[in-house]
Parts: C-alpha cells; structure tokens; sequence
C-alpha cells in the first residue's frame, strides 16, 4: 500500500508539474512577438514607395545617386526634421502620423542606401528587444547537447529526466542553467541570454514531445 501512495503521490507531482510548466509557456510565448521594429525596407514599401519609387511630385527617387547625395549631404537629423514637419508636398510624417522619428531614420536611411550611400540603419533604443523563444533558443544553441543527451543533459521532451531536475521548482533549474552546471557553461553558453529566455527555453525542452521512431518500411 505505501508503495501505491508513493506512485499516486509522484503522478500527481507529475501532472501538477506540467499544468505549471504549461502556464508558464503560454505567459512567455506570445512575447515573442511584440518589442519589434518595422525596418525601413518595410517602412518604405508599404508608406514612401508610391513617391519615392517613381519620383512622383518631385520626390527624390530610389536609385538616383545624384538627388539622394545632395539631400544625404545635409545629415539624417536634418532629413528626419524634414520629413516630420512635411516639405513641399510631402505631409508631415510621410502622410502617416503613426510613423515615430526612428521609423522614419530608417526609412530615410534605407533610401540613401538605396541611392549609392552606406548609412548604418539606427535603432531605437526605447524601443524593448525582441525576446526569443523557447524553440528559437533550443534550435540555436540547447539542442548541441539535449538533443541526444550528451554529457548527461536530459534529452529534449524525456519528461522522465527532466522531472528530479524540475522538483524543486522552475525557478531554482533556470538559476542552475543560469550559473551553469556539470558539463553546462553558464547560461548555456549564450552570454546575452535573459533569465526570462533561459525560463523558456527550459519549459519547451521539458514539454516537447520526442518524436516516436519511425516504423520500418
């Protein structure tokens, strides 16, 4: 009988575990996609295109070296304090008022280069970074070792090796990974991974399904 307690006692550890687990992949998932900015390849196509690309109403054209370098000769603080405030019969913002001052460095800076120049695009840095996730961060650096196992790692999706390393919590296997252990460097060896990354990338190696083998022809 204690050896059945000790089984029902452990399934339900077992299912509690990936409930939790489950929640905390559905809390970091999905921000995946926010914090990303429009390039100015993007910004351009869908907003500046329909002038610039043809030149319409006197607008300096994509490609035509000459036009951009006079205009690229002032500076892109000057091009951007332009395009802000409208000039000749370009509105304010390009005609779109949701377009920030960088949205439009970066399309002004796509544009030069377009034209013979060689800006580096500028980035906000308001703006958050683009967390990764789970999958991202296993495919480009965990799977090395927790694909196959190597060096003792618990293979990605064997929830049987992964449960003892996740009984004491989620929190205390992502310091681990954080400060690193055994054979594992210090945040797995990504020196710039977030601890809310790392969090991640241990709930998709644990929930994961291992593909069953394929059967024989």
């Amino acid at each position: 009988m204690n050896e059945h307690y000790r089984l029902a006692a452990v399934m339900r550890m077992t299912e509690g575990l990936i409930v939790a687990l489950g929640l905390v992949a559905i809390l970091f998932h999905p921000a995946s996609a926010q914090g990303t900015h429009r390039s100015g390849k993007d910004i351009v196509d869908t907003q500046c295109a329909p002038c610039h690309r043809t030149g319409l109403h006197g607008a300096p054209r994509i490609g035509d070296h000459k036009a951009w370098a006079d205009r690229a000769s002032r500076g892109l603080s000057a091009l951007t304090e332009s395009a802000l405030h409208g000039i000749r019969q370009m509105p304010p913002h390009g005609g779109n008022a949701a377009l920030t001052d960088a949205d439009l460095k970066r399309a002004i800076t796509y544009m030069v280069n377009q034209s013979g120049g060689h800006w580096t695009e500028p980035i906000d840095k308001g703006e958050p970074t683009r967390a990764r996730t789970g999958e991202e961060i296993v495919r480009r650096q965990c799977f090395k070792c927790h694909q196959e196992g190597k060096n003792g790692a618990p293979r990605i999706g064997d929830r049987a090796a992964w449960i003892p390393r996740l009984s004491h919590g989620l929190d205390v296997t992502v310091r681990s990974a954080i400060n690193g252990h055994g054979g594992m460097p210090a945040r797995g060896g990504l020196a710039d991974l977030t601890d809310a990354e790392l969090k991640s990338a241990i709930v998709y190696m644990f929930s994961e399904q291992r593909p069953s083998a394929s059967k024989k022809q």
